[in-house]
């Protein structure tokens, strides 16, 4: 099954991701529905055109109705939702996620799942600072990265569908890691600036910053405002690859604040140059 308008989708969990899933795919003229916990969510949806109906519980004929169901859910809710509510997925039917980590689900998932339903693991690298349905919006994909983890379990028709669905959403580059070098890059890309702009924040007491900063303050700490729930989470999940991209960015603030404290001016630019040279690269192009 690739994705054509006749695929009919299901999405788990209508926060902030889930939503703007919703949005992007019927826009795209997807028929699409939700199963939430929250009934106002449902509605808010439903009242946008976001999506046809929805349920605040587990509907089993939804479920059943649909031929590719996104999980937009905290991964331990995740595993929960698979252990209890499994077995009512449909063979023949795939399931997706946009959990930030992947080795604490992924082969859970796929085990516990009934024969015929597979499990394609895909990270969309967008979202906000803030949570929640009225936060959702579809530009979130226009331009962003979208990763696609697949595992030995896995078919070549689950994976070209789920390139498939990322493209649909909006995302520019799709690529696909295995599941320990997705966990490995995300530690040091997404995890570590969280907290490096988190430490930033709580470094320094002194009322009124906000009257004296500038852009560059700003910009450095944008996600420093953050969903402690989530985002501890997944940092406690992948705490192994985190550990480690924190120790080698602290062996190289350390070098930058001897460099600092002794006048190193020449190695002290050599980091600058090439901090400038590999900045680059993270550019967005133009025809984003």
């Amino acid at each position: 099954m690739l994705l054509d308008k006749n695929t009919r989708i299901c999405i788990v969990g209508l926060g902030l991701l889930g939503g703007s899933y919703a949005s992007a795919l019927t826009r795209q003229g997807y028929r699409v529905t939700a199963i939430t916990r929250r009934q106002s969510s449902i509605d808010y949806a439903v009242e946008r055109g976001m999506i046809e109906k929805g349920s605040a519980s587990v509907d089993e004929e939804l479920l059943r109705d649909a031929d590719l169901i996104v999980f937009s859910l905290y991964p331990h809710v995740f595993l929960d939702w698979i252990r209890e509510h499994g077995a009512k997925l449909r063979p023949g039917s795939i399931i997706t996620d946009v959990t930030g980590v992947k080795g604490c689900v992924v082969r859970q998932i796929q085990e516990m799942l009934p024969a015929g339903v597979e499990f394609i693991a895909a990270h969309p690298m967008a979202g906000r600072e803030s949570s929640g349905i009225e936060y959702s919006d579809d530009r979130i994909f226009r331009g962003a990265n979208y990763i696609v983890v697949p595992t030995e379990a896995n078919t070549e028709r689950g994976i070209a569908m789920c390139k498939a669905l990322g493209e649909t959403l909006g995302c520019k580059d799709i690529s696909v890691l295995d599941v320990e070098s997705h966990d490995r890059m995300i530690a040091f890309l997404s995890q570590l600036t969280h907290c490096i702009a988190v430490s930033l924040m709580c470094a320094c007491d002194e009322p009124d910053l906000e009257r004296y900063t500038g852009d560059s303050f700003r910009d450095l700490t944008r996600i420093a405002n953050i969903n402690d729930e989530m985002w501890s989470e997944l940092f406690l999940a992948n705490r192994d690859a985190l550990l480690r991209e924190m120790d080698d960015y602290r062996a190289c603030f350390e070098e930058l604040y001897d460099c600092i404290k002794t006048g190193n001016r020449d190695r002290m630019r050599e980091m600058m140059r090439l901090s400038t040279e590999r900045r680059k690269r993270f550019n967005k192009r133009s025809d984003v």
